[in-house]
């Protein structure tokens, strides 16, 4: 079980080292095999329904039936004797004659007379004469549709053909080719996803997942060549193909999910989703009949985008007391997840159809939605966005310009006084106006950093750090991993959060207070731990800012707006032994 783990571990941090440039190439590689196999298919390949024919004296019987192929799942058996092949009736069986007309009522009772045969024809079993040339010719060709019939069966009265009758394209023409349309339908699917998503038509933060999309969607049509030949070696084949092109969308969208712990969760499940599918098929293939593709196989491939899809649109886990506060502006991209992990899922159950017509009306409805409800939402959701940002950074401009204030007005009037009382000797004086001065330099500090402008947010934590603890009278403890800088707003908002929460922990709470932080190229994460005896379980306001302004916590509606204007998201919560925990995760996009 351990070693099980370990590898599951390791597959994890592998997927997590893969950048969106070669997440893309291998999206490339995936469909380009793909295409090669279906075009050399449809070039080269053979229908196989499992069955062997050969003549024995006057008859074509059948020589040989493969197990778990079509031939075997219909019950055609070796030494069956072939009436029909390929639309060419080779045996003409008895079969009965009925009237050319039915039955009139009686006109004096009105009884109407059973319909009923009039005779056999003809009345045994006859051979019909075929040119050696023509059935030499007949016999060559793939079986697309047979009928037979037991030998013994030949000698004993019958009025009506029997046996068991494959049958499998009713106008007898080569399957494989027949899904030519199918493989067309792909390569529009391919190149036209392909095109719109990277032109930023669907939105500037959708442009990485042009290629995963388009591959996972155009896929389930490509392969349809493979499937036809009803070969088992190439319907496995067509099964590790359909896997293999999910999982790159699988994975652009798991890089969405924001808490670490899902990210790794729903790893693990896309990929056992896309191995259950693989061996499954193998297994199936040399176990049980031919069946095709079972809606079992089909749905875990979909399983393998449509799962992290639905995680990315939502966290996937709450613990109880949580207060995780939602931001607004991801209902857009939410939204967004969800319809891209179900698209693929959808052109699935599409691909068995002569014309795509699910896939026709999943975009339909896309198009329906986008133009009459997610647009008007989008707009609402852009303008309150504006109007956040706008307030974020109008009450920036007054803290910087109250800061310029007292830093050039009030304590140089103070310093001056400061050096006047010492010169006049004051001591006392000196004293109450250098206290004075410091605690507006502190609030000059709270108001407008300068380390922050010029260092980052690390040290102006350090330096946070270091004045909380004065006031918290215990231990208030920085762990710094902070190689990178993120940008300016998103420093400015890491700042103001830990500086709330801080003053939260030592207003409410206890020492001692772990702050952690740390960056990366791809983000940014915060969190703030005290050992008090915790937030109420509503102060959360799972209802949003209004809940949050309502309670009266206007520190955490504060911290919020904060995290909504850089699109982080913001987790405050209670620990179930006590203690407040406030974490802030960014990710750059």
């Amino acid at each position: 079980m351990d070693t099980v783990v370990r590898g599951a571990s390791a597959t994890v941090r592998a997927v997590d080292r893969i950048d969106p440039p070669t997440r893309d190439r291998i999206a490339a590689i995936i469909v380009g095999i793909a295409l090669a196999v279906a075009l050399a298919t449809v070039a080269l390949g053979r229908y196989e329904s499992g069955v062997r024919l050969t003549t024995a004296g006057e008859y074509v019987v059948v020589s040989e039936v493969q197990g778990r192929s079509v031939a075997s799942q219909f019950g055609l058996r070796p030494g069956m004797i072939v009436t029909e092949l390929g639309g060419v009736t080779l045996v003409r069986l008895p079969t009965s004659v009925w009237p050319e007309t039915e039955p009139t009522p009686d006109p004096l009772t009105g009884e109407v007379p059973p319909y009923e045969p009039i005779g056999i024809e003809p009345a045994v079993p006859t051979i019909v004469d075929i040119d050696p040339a023509g059935l030499a010719q007949l016999l060559s060709r793939p079986v697309i549709s047979l009928s037979a019939i037991e030998r013994g069966a030949l000698s004993q009265p019958v009025l009506q053909e029997i046996g068991p009758t494959v049958q499998l394209y009713d106008d007898g023409l080569d399957g494989i080719r027949q899904t030519m349309p199918l493989l067309v339908v792909g390569l529009v699917l391919l190149l036209a996803t392909w095109w719109w998503m990277a032109s930023g038509r669907a939105g500037e933060a959708l442009r990485g997942l042009a290629a995963p999309l388009a591959v996972a969607t155009a896929m389930p049509f490509i392969v349809k060549p493979l499937d036809a030949t009803q070969a088992l070696p190439l319907a496995t084949i067509s099964m590790a193909l359909l896997a293999a092109g999910m999982l790159p969308l699988a994975h652009a969208l798991i890089e969405r999910i924001d808490d670490p712990e899902d990210r790794r969760l729903v790893t693990i499940v896309a990929g056992a989703c896309a191995a259950a599918a693989v061996v499954i098929g193998v297994v199936a293939s040399t176990t049980e009949p031919w069946y095709g593709e079972t809606p079992t196989r089909l749905a875990l491939i979909g399983a393998i985008a449509l799962i992290p899809g639905l995680a990315a649109a939502g966290p996937i886990r709450r613990a109880s007391g949580a207060g995780s506060l939602p931001t607004s502006g991801r209902l857009m991209e939410s939204t967004e997840y969800a319809v891209i992990g179900l698209t693929p899922a959808v052109a699935l159950a599409s691909s068995g159809a002569p014309l795509p017509l699910p896939l026709t009306l999943w975009f339909l409805l896309i198009l329906l939605a986008g133009r009459f409800t997610i647009r008007p939402l989008a707009r609402l959701a852009t303008r309150a966005a504006l109007q956040r940002d706008l307030v974020v950074a109008a009450t920036e401009a007054e803290r910087a310009r109250v800061a310029a204030d007292i830093h050039d007005d009030a304590l140089q009037e103070l310093t001056l006084l400061v050096h006047r009382l010492d010169a006049a000797g004051d001591e006392e004086g000196a004293g109450i106006a250098r206290t004075v001065s410091d605690r507006l330099r502190a609030i000059c500090g709270d108001l407008r950093l300068p380390i922050l402008d010029d260092l980052g947010v690390g040290p102006a934590l350090d330096w946070l750090v270091l004045r909380i603890e004065r006031l918290a009278g215990g231990e208030v403890r920085l762990e710094r991993a902070d190689g990178t800088r993120p940008p300016a707003d998103v420093e400015l908002a890491f700042f103001r959060v830990a500086q709330e929460a801080l003053a939260n922990a030592v207003k409410h709470g206890r020492p001692p207070i772990l702050v952690r932080y740390s960056t990366t190229p791809g983000g940014a994460s915060l969190s703030i731990d005290d050992a008090g005896p915790g937030i109420e379980p509503d102060a959360g306001a799972p209802d949003g800012a209004n809940g949050a302004d309502q309670a009266g916590h206007f520190g955490l509606l504060n911290m919020q707006q904060r995290a909504e204007a850089i699109g982080a998201i913001l987790d405050v919560r209670r620990w179930p032994a006590g203690g407040t925990h406030v974490a802030l995760e960014w990710r750059a996009h």
